[in-house]
């Protein structure tokens, strides 16, 4: 096997860490090292503009006293500056990126040709229903193929990401709750839950109640029997769960927490495990908000962009965000659509209709694969994943040592007690071998956990390499002299910094000349 196809730049594959420097690092300038007076990047022959006094088109109280400190460089200088920073960054384009619980996989291009197109690029958020109705049927459409895929009855394309996909299902639950004449204080989350869970529950206004796992790491259903009671709005987790592990009480889990009248959130970050095969909808699940930045190919990361529909049972439609584009029967040829808002609707939760490309992203990821195709997705997700346990098992500890569906969770506990390795030594020794590193210390039950998702886009080969790695490097913890890890990375722009110090020692300013 090659090489070539399998490890990004800068990695090693079959022997021990490269230590060379990437092109250009040591003692690259700055822009303003490079700037000089009077450069330019470009220049215009003509503008068509007429040429008129500065005073003239701007008040002197409208002026700057002298001129913005910005860098002067030829383009040459500019793009090579830019070109170099970007062979810092690693990425689902250049080689495994198995961070746990976020499926960042590489997603296909035609899905960014689609979201290029002038036709929907290039329209104005602003401009009326009867100029748009391409960019209304196409969230019609992507609303019907995520309400299929999620077994509910409508959605709302507005959320921005998926917290703001939580916030918005759990303002749905307070809305349907006081509709129904009640009031409602907590919301029960599993002690595996994503991060983001219990400060979405705070800012939904309701108390957070934490139910432990049991021994297989799902719900332990006799925790969650002594905190139902009426005062429980609901319930947030996702299945399979934040371990990678299916909860298989879930129909029980459901049929308890409406017992009481509460309802139940899915969380969707892992909803790539189960696609096509089953529906949150089929579990009992009332309200599901999905990250299409995770699953629908959007490129997931560096702050966005991002989007969290959230889809709802029937009892919660007259609750959704709006507006939501809708399709009017006509006896007409072709189908027309509409802004329309629910007649109980808690109004918006973000301006204008969502991150509208991300959403014509999805629809075109969808629309390529088709549901047979979504469903080979989860499949081979949950074959990779598995394939990854069973080869690293014996060699890093398994807390949970069953299936597991779209990820694993390992444990560097032994090899932190017999050798004084951490999972942050792993993970920053990864670097060196060409990988990104897998998500460490989460879920936090797992002790010195390191959590792998290789998602269904990563070949036999590139996983029988990442294997390799991870087992070179914990015959590493075990035969060299102590400290051994504390030397990586060696090969990445910036070397292992003192996690501490970095806290407790924070830089107060920044100049913007470097």
């Amino acid at each position: 096997m090659s090489d070539s196809t399998i490890v990004p730049a800068g990695g090693a594959p079959g022997g021990k860490a490269s230590s060379a420097p990437l092109l250009g690092r040591a003692a690259e300038p700055t822009l303003f090292e490079l700037s000089h007076p009077g450069r330019r990047a470009w220049s215009f022959r003509t503008s068509g503009i007429p040429e008129m006094p500065v005073d003239q088109l701007v008040s002197a109280s409208h002026r700057r006293n002298e001129p913005v400190p910005l860098p002067e460089v030829s383009e040459r200088d500019l793009v090579a500056h830019f070109t170099r920073l970007s062979h810092r960054q690693f990425s689902v384009d250049l080689g495994a990126y198995p961070l746990g619980s976020c499926t960042m996989k590489y997603n296909p291009k035609i899905c960014d040709t689609v979201a290029d197109l002038p036709g929907l690029a290039g329209v104005h958020p602003a401009a009326p229903a009867s100029l748009t109705q391409g960019w209304l049927g196409l969230f019609v459409e992507l609303e019907e193929a995520l309400c299929e895929i999620t077994g509910m009855a409508a959605a709302t394309l507005q959320p921005a990401a998926g917290a703001a996909g939580e916030l918005t299902g759990l303002l749905l639950m307070r809305a349907w709750h006081q509709a129904q004449g009640q009031v409602r204080h907590k919301v029960i989350i599993p002690d595996s839950s994503h991060g983001t869970n219990p400060a979405s529950v705070t800012l939904g206004g309701f108390e957070v109640v934490t139910v432990p796992s049991d021994s297989r790491g799902c719900v332990d259903m006799d925790a969650l029997a002594t905190v139902l009671d009426d005062d429980v709005a609901g319930i947030m987790l996702t299945n399979p769960n934040t371990l990678g592990l299916f909860e298989e009480d879930i129909a029980a889990i459901a049929a308890a927490v409406h017992g009481v009248g509460g309802l139940l959130y899915y969380d969707g970050a892992n909803l790539n495990a189960i696609l096509g095969v089953v529906r949150p909808g089929d579990m009992g699940f009332d309200i599901v908000h999905m990250n299409l930045h995770k699953t629908f190919a959007t490129p997931h990361g560096g702050g966005g962009p991002g989007a969290g529909p959230v889809a709802v049972s029937e009892r919660l439609v007259p609750f959704l965000p709006g507006p939501r584009p809708v399709r009017v029967e006509t006896d007409g040829s072709s189908p027309v659509y509409e802004w329309s808002t629910p007649p109980e609707s808690i109004g918006r939760v973000h301006t204008w209709h969502g991150n509208s490309l991300v959403l014509a992203r999805a629809l075109a990821y969808i629309l390529a694969n088709g549901g047979d195709g979504l469903r080979r997705i989860a499949e081979i997700a949950v074959l990779n994943a598995n394939w990854v346990r069973q080869r690293l098992t014996g060699t890093y500890d398994v807390p949970f040592d069953r299936p597991c569906m779209h990820e694993t969770v390992l444990s560097v506990r032994t090899m932190k007690h017999d050798y004084g390795v951490r999972a942050l030594d792993v993970a920053k020794r990864l670097l060196e071998e060409g990988f990104h590193s897998p998500t460490v210390y989460f879920p936090l039950i797992v002790e010195e956990a390191l959590m792998i998702e290789p998602t269904e886009t990563e070949s036999p080969q590139t996983l029988e390499a990442l294997a390799e790695s991870l087992e070179r490097i914990a015959r590493e913890a075990s035969t060299e002299e102590s400290g051994w890890m504390a030397q990586f990375p060696r090969g990445t722009p910036v070397r292992r910094v003192d996690e501490a110090r970095a806290a407790r020692t924070l830089i107060p300013t920044f100049d913007a000349r470097g």
